[in-house]
């Protein structure tokens, strides 16, 4: 792994301590390390939830960090997991609002072919890591950045 850019140390407790370039393909890799450990702890379970806010946190650290790496360290605890992704950026995140749909109210929106555009799609994945973690929050960490992290309990 170290030639794509990826940093790999083991925590005392047979947790993770990886350092990643800042890559859209990064949340894949994440996943994979995090499933792999999590079956390796008998955590089989917790798969799906941990895997899913794994994905919401380093998409979102790739997509705001100020520098070119991002860090991901997962750790076992004695009621679950803990999983924790530092960037470099001093922005907290922010919740999206939510988004209501009602049936029959689609119509095309033709700035959605200009560069750029937002499609409204952003902001959901705090929601979905609040919704799947017994608890989450955020620390900023000196001279810049954050650990934003979630427990999932077992």
């Amino acid at each position: 792994m170290a030639g794509c850019g990826v940093h790999l140390g083991v925590a005392t407790t047979g947790g993770l301590d990886v350092t990643f370039r800042a890559a859209r393909t990064v949340p894949g890799q994440v996943r994979t390390l995090v499933e792999l450990r999590l079956v390796e702890w008998g955590q089989a379970g917790l798969v799906d939830d941990v895997t899913l806010i794994a994905s919401e946190l380093v998409t979102n650290a790739v997509c705001h960090t100020s520098g070119k790496e991002i860090r991901v360290r997962f750790t076992r605890e004695p009621h679950g997991v803990l999983l924790q992704v530092w960037d470099g950026s001093d922005s907290m995140p922010a919740r999206g609002r939510a988004v209501e749909t009602v049936a029959d109210a689609a119509v095309p929106d033709a700035a959605a072919l200009e560069a750029g555009h937002q499609d409204g799609t952003g902001g959901r994945g705090l929601p979905i890591v609040e919704a799947l973690a017994h608890r989450w929050g955020v620390a900023p960490t000196e001279p810049n950045g954050k650990w934003t992290w979630a427990r999932v309990l077992a």
